[in-house]
């Protein structure tokens, strides 16, 4: 969705543009300051002293006083920017009232200025005052130039985010908008607002009847269709997916929307449905960059790298042909498909190849990921110290570098089988910041990976109860309780509460396939296990799946299976391991 240009002055955003008036004052800086708040007046000596006395009391401490001397300015002048001035400096020295103060008197001044009308609406909202804000959103909408409306009604839902009552907010704008809703060109995007913010407030039906009357009123808009996809992405409705085909179906259809559609099958785990979308993006609009970039990094994410390959090299030749258009010049996109194209030159063996396509990246965002990749390569070839002497001597360019690389190594450790090295980085890192919840998790895989089961234990529980909304950690410890044969009836306990958080999560159905296989029932353990994997084609659930086959004597259609598992990932350590157990070469 996009943002209204001009509202990105939100109150977070003037806050930080005033932050360097906490500086020590001195008489040049607040000289500078005074002549920037005049952008149109008459510079006069009496007035410059004013405006200077308004600066250095308020460097000083004296708030209150400052934004006083600075509005007396701006009445006796009539100079707006002497307003505007007055309510940033309120804003900034986190006085709820005073900006309230200065933001109505600037509108009262000048009851036109859009700028006046959007400081007071954006403190309304932060002092919690949402009733008061129907006759400022009525007035901006009605002010706002024609072209700027529809943008300016999609950001709303942003701007009362943080509102303690949603849902008197959802009745204030919907009240607010009544105009927009019997014209024409803006009702669309004003149903698409109010569902949008019905939607935060919890009543998802409503959000869908607005969604529903939006496209109502204009079937080519994108602003019901984008509406509709978030409600998809939360939930199983089929109106919603109903009204996103219609949209995709008009000619006018946005092909970020297509794009969005497709990620939210992916997490859906139809991901059948999402080479669909992503196969009519690139054949209807073969230019359109992302369509080839996504659609190869699904494809690489699948193992398909026969396909994957073309697709991503496709992306590159596009990439460079544009590359001289506006928004083209990033090397991002690049990096990420020359990264994925290493990585399949890799699974193939080419070593050289993948160490070409890595030279070529140019990308300060990237240089871990590249790193960890050539780190990779080298451990495969046995050199693992120097792997890791490769993912250490990183430049850290960002304050979280240094976490990041760390879980790098510790993944580099965990694809090598070394367990109880990964398992003692984590733990160091963990007695710094014990409530980090990714080294928790990372740290509870370790420590099962090396046999410490009441670490793991320990380590998941703790993480619990940082997180008590995390799928994850309910998941892991049941499925290693279940795994082991052990406490089956809690384990199972515990992946129900992750499928209560996250019901679309295909690795937590084959949790709960394989706790019912291990408490004994078969079938039901089969029913759970094919929707996983028809969700999301993956090796360890082809692991479990193909176990269940076989206990029920499909021995052949185990054995395809476990083929199909094997395409994916032939070293995935629960494939090998069942397969060794079991005693089978598919």
């Amino acid at each position: 969705m996009k943002f209204y240009r001009s509202v990105q002055t939100g109150m977070v955003l003037v806050m930080a543009g005033c932050s360097a008036l906490s500086q020590a004052p001195d008489l040049p800086h607040a000289a500078a300051s005074a002549s920037q708040a005049i952008e149109s007046s008459a510079l006069t000596g009496p007035l410059l002293y004013e405006l200077l006395v308004s600066e250095i009391t308020f460097r000083q401490g004296d708030a209150q006083a400052g934004v006083s001397y600075m509005l007396e300015a701006a009445r006796r002048t009539g100079d707006e920017s002497l307003y505007k001035r007055a309510t940033e400096m309120a804003i900034s020295s986190r006085s709820g009232p005073a900006a309230l103060e200065t933001a109505r008197a600037w509108r009262r001044a000048f009851p036109q200025s859009i700028r006046a009308a959007r400081f007071e609406l954006q403190v309304l909202i932060v002092l919690g005052r949402v009733a008061e804000t129907e006759d400022l959103v009525r007035k901006l909408a009605a002010m706002l130039p024609a072209d700027e409306r529809e943008s300016f009604m999609a950001v709303l839902p942003e701007l009362y985010k943080r509102v303690p009552e949603p849902a008197e907010a959802a009745r204030t704008i919907e009240a607010a908008l009544r105009d927009a809703l019997e014209t024409p060109a803006l009702a669309p995007a004003a149903w698409a607002a109010i569902g949008h913010l019905r939607l935060q407030a919890g009543d998802k039906r409503g959000a869908l009847s607005a969604a529903m009357l939006g496209q109502a009123a204009g079937a080519q808009s994108e602003w019901p269709a984008s509406l509709a996809l978030q409600l998809l992405s939360g939930a199983d409705l089929p109106e919603a997916e109903a009204l996103v085909s219609r949209y995709l179906d008009t000619p006018q259809a946005k092909p970020e929307l297509r794009i969005n559609y497709a990620r939210t099958l992916v997490e859906r785990g139809r991901v059948s449905d999402a080479h669909t979308q992503l196969d009519t993006l690139t054949r209807q609009q073969p230019d359109y960059l992302e369509g080839w970039l996504v659609q190869g990094a699904l494809l690489a994410d699948e193992r398909r790298d026969d396909q994957a390959e073309p697709i991503l090299r496709r992306f590159l030749q596009l990439a460079d042909a544009q590359a001289n258009q506006p928004g083209m010049e990033r090397e991002g996109p690049r990096a990420q498909a020359r990264l994925m194209l290493a990585g399949i030159a890799e699974r193939r063996g080419n070593l050289a190849e993948a160490e070409q396509l890595l030279g070529q990246i140019d990308s300060p965002e990237q240089i871990l990921a590249v790193r960890l990749r050539r780190a990779q390569m080298l451990a495969r070839q046995g050199k693992l110290d120097e792997a890791r002497e490769v993912i250490r001597s990183t430049p850290e360019r960002e304050p979280e570098d240094a976490r990041n690389k760390l879980l790098a190594e510790v993944q580099l450790l965990r694809e090598n089988q070394l367990p109880e090295q990964s398992y003692q980085l984590l733990s160091e890192a963990l007695n710094a910041d014990p409530d980090d919840t990714a080294l928790l998790y990372d740290a509870a895989l370790a420590a099962e990976s090396a046999g410490r089961w009441q670490d793991m234990e320990r380590l998941l529980r703790r993480l619990i109860e940082v997180a008590p909304q995390d799928a994850s950690a309910y998941n892991a410890l049941g499925y290693s309780l279940a795994d082991r044969g052990e406490r089956l009836h809690e384990a199972k306990a515990l992946i129900e509460k992750a499928v209560k958080l996250s019901p679309d999560d295909h690795f937590i159905q084959d949790s709960l396939g394989w706790v019912e296989f291990r408490l004994g029932r078969v079938q039901e353990a089969r029913g759970l296990l094919e929707a996983a994997y028809k969700k999301r084609p993956d090796p360890e659930i082809a692991a479990h799946l193909g176990e269940v086959l076989w206990v029920l004597g499909e021995h052949e259609a185990a054995r395809a299976i476990w083929r199909e598992g094997q395409r994916l990932d032939p070293d995935n350590a629960t494939l090998v391991k069942t397969l060794q157990r079991l005693k089978v070469s598919p």
